[in-house]
């Protein structure tokens, strides 16, 4: 074809723009025809790329942003999975990450030395290049919200195994290659790997705590912060002969837990991922594609179908096994197939310094052939993902779970002066299903006998903040501004009218007078509501935590509300991605642990303690300033209540030096208390 005048587009301004209008129409076009979106960001790469009709080269711009988009693609994976269950089901990743592996490798090689008639080491080679997998069809599992499925969790974590073993082959090679295959090669791998591993893990996190901790807490240099992890990770995993992805998946594995997966920090992350980064990187991989080399001569087709035939047949393989050793549905079965069977990054890496080196076999054929099987892969694999994915989320969703049948609504009650305002907005958006139609409701309730206008002023100023800080989230606030005789008064009649489910309110600490648990505001509104209620004390940031520690007093076991307690307690540490242990106040840990039993994270450890001087001694050892105590409590005369009850706040705010949290269950037992007329 023919090169037309002014093509490819050099004006950067216009490149831009063109990329941006593809990641915008392809998606849209594509889908109303149930082609995955990113498959149509791939096609119109091919299309418009060098090998297509010349619109765009692909250039060092295109190169480098596509590069990024990689490496943003499996720090995101890593981000997002669940941390707690990839840590405790550790054992499937590894498994799924050996077969996937080892199947592709050893029939790769097999064929490439007896059939290809390739040298042991260019079969080794050749065979690696399937061996392992990229998580092109990421994005579709993100969307259809299947993350933290079990089989996908495997899959992921499998990743940085498969592709490790995949890029030692590789360095194995190239330095038998040159004659460098010693014990010194051996030494410098095996060290420099454990060291960059272990480093990282042990390093990373102890630095971004402090970070979260003594940095002002300003969007932007969170955002930079994390930026600047990901891709020093992914400089230090080059140095020690791996592939930068790795270093970004392990950045995102190790900052899992300080980044709450409903927070406005995720939000952004996730945002400029999939709106720039990770597009440019499909618009790279389809600029790859050269359509014109099925036309070019048999070898081409033929490798590339040898390609494609064996990574269908030992990708499907190693997740089949896996599937049966694990007792996965068919649904989990494909999604983990669609998912490992995305070849790109590590397979043409493979196949450059393959034929950089001289490698017999790696030639401009094995080139084009190794694009084809990118190109067919990618649509293979979005599509299969897709289609089972939609099937596993349906499956999901149908399981009946403990809830609440009932939207739940969450409010916040904004005070005058919050101390720690963004702790608690973090806290509810963490609470609330991020899947919910609800807004997040946000009371301020304020007097104004002589000015009532600056008054309401004043509470829209502290609500348009809480509106601010939770737009970073991606989270809707029902912002109500309130004047009453009493603050109680006020948050009491929101509560009422707008029947919230859970209501969040601040505390300082500070107890007004011994008969109170709290103080004159939050005691009423206590007495005067029957919803569940959260009393925080968060003087740290809450995506520092490390560990949840439940306290389970003597009989509030046995209280109507107690599921739902825990069930909140459970998400808070879900969303935290931090380990969930429960503490029993010299009660029955037997019957404790039954109601933990169900939940969908998995059982959290439960312990007893002797009594409360036992729990104050155990709190005064074991806890540290990046632990949340949530202390289970109950109203007075209801199921589960003692005296001691009232007296804990002001124990745990002088015994620790940690986050708190006092969940009073919801009242069941009384009936709907709302009247006619009512004196606040």
């Amino acid at each position: 074809m023919e090169p037309v005048s002014g093509l490819p587009i050099e004006d950067p301004t216009l490149i831009f723009g063109l990329a941006t209008l593809s990641f915008l129409l392809a998606p849209l076009i594509f889908q109303r025809y149930r082609v995955p979106g990113i498959v149509g960001i791939i096609l119109v790469g091919s299309a418009i790329g060098d090998n297509g009709l010349g619109i765009l080269a692909r250039g060092e711009t295109i190169v480098i942003l596509g590069e990024v988009g990689l490496v943003y693609l499996m720090f995101i994976a890593g981000l997002e999975i669940n941390l707690v269950r990839f840590l405790e089901q550790r054992s499937r990743s590894l498994t799924f990450g050996l077969l996937s592996f080892a199947i592709p490798q050893g029939v790769g090689t097999l064929v490439g030395y007896v059939a290809l008639e390739l040298s042991l080491a260019a079969a080794l080679l050749y065979a690696s290049i399937f061996a392992s997998h990229t998580l092109l069809a990421y994005p579709v599992v993100s969307r259809l919200g299947i993350v933290n499925d079990e089989s996908i969790t495997a899959t992921i974590g499998g990743t940085i195994i498969t592709d490790t073993l995949a890029l030692v082959v590789l360095a194995v090679v190239v330095a038998g290659a040159g004659g460098d295959l010693s014990t010194a090669f051996w030494l410098e791998l095996v060290l420099g790997l454990a060291a960059f591993f272990v480093g990282v893990w042990l390093l990373v996190p102890r630095l971004a705590r402090w970070f979260f901790r003594t940095v002002d807490q300003r969007g932007d240099y969170e955002f930079l912060f994390v930026l600047s992890v990901l891709f020093c990770c992914s400089f230090l995993a080059s140095l020690v002969h791996v592939e930068p992805i790795i270093g970004a998946f392990l950045a995102g594995l190790v900052l899992n837990p300080l980044i709450p997966h409903s927070g406005p920090l995720m939000n952004r992350i996730q945002f400029v991922g999939n709106a720039l980064f990770i597009p440019f990187f499909l618009l790279s991989v389809g600029m790859l594609a050269d359509v014109r080399a099925v036309v070019a001569g048999p070898a081409v087709v033929t490798l590339a179908a040898s390609f494609v035939v064996l990574v269908v047949v030992t990708k499907f393989a190693a997740a089949w096994v896996t599937a049966r050793l694990f007792e996965y549905s068919r649904p989990q079965l494909l999604s983990m197939f669609g998912l490992s069977l995305g070849q790109a990054a590590a397979a043409l890496a493979i196949v450059l310094i393959g034929i950089r080196e001289g490698i017999p076999g790696f030639d401009e054929t094995m080139l084009n052939a190794v694009v084809l099987l990118i190109l067919v892969a990618s649509i293979c694999s979005s599509a299969v993902v897709d289609r089972a994915g939609r099937r596993l989320a349906r499956d999901r969703e149908s399981i009946p779970t403990e809830g609440w049948d009932e939207p739940r609504r969450v409010m916040v009650a904004v005070a005058p002066d919050p101390q720690y305002g963004r702790q608690l907005i973090d806290l509810a958006t963490t609470i609330r299903e991020s899947d919910s139609s609800e807004p997040l409701y946000a009371v301020s309730v304020g007097y104004g006998e002589d000015d009532v206008g600056g008054a309401v002023a004043a509470i829209e100023d502290r609500l348009s903040s809480v509106q601010s800080y939770a737009a970073g989230a991606d989270v809707p606030v029902d912002p109500e501004a309130r004047i009453a005789q009493s603050t109680s008064g006020g948050i009491t009649r929101a509560v009422r009218e707008n029947r919230i489910s859970t209501l969040l309110m601040e505390w300082d600490g500070r107890v007004s007078r011994p008969q109170r648990a709290f103080g004159e505001t939050i005691d009423r509104v206590l007495a005067r509501t029957t919803p569940l209620v959260l009393v925080s004390h968060l003087q740290q940031p809450l995506h520092t935590t490390s560990e949840v520690v439940v306290i389970v007093p003597p009989e509030v076991v046995y209280n109507d509300g107690f599921d739902e307690g825990l069930l909140t307690a459970a998400r808070i540490a879900s969303g935290l991605s931090a380990p969930l242990n429960v503490l029993v106040v010299g009660g029955d840990e037997t019957a404790v642990s039954e109601h933990t039993g169900g939940l969908e994270d998995g059982a959290p450890t439960v312990t007893t303690v002797g009594g409360w001087a036992g729990l104050e001694t155990h709190l005064e050892d074991e806890t540290g300033t990046d632990t949340l105590v949530v202390s289970v409590s109950v109203r007075r005369g209801t199921m589960g209540w003692e005296p001691q009850l009232q007296r804990l706040p002001r124990t745990l705010s002088g015994r620790i030096d940690c986050n708190f949290i006092v969940l009073y269950l919801a009242d069941t037992e009384r009936t709907d208390d709302r009247r006619f007329l009512r004196f606040e």
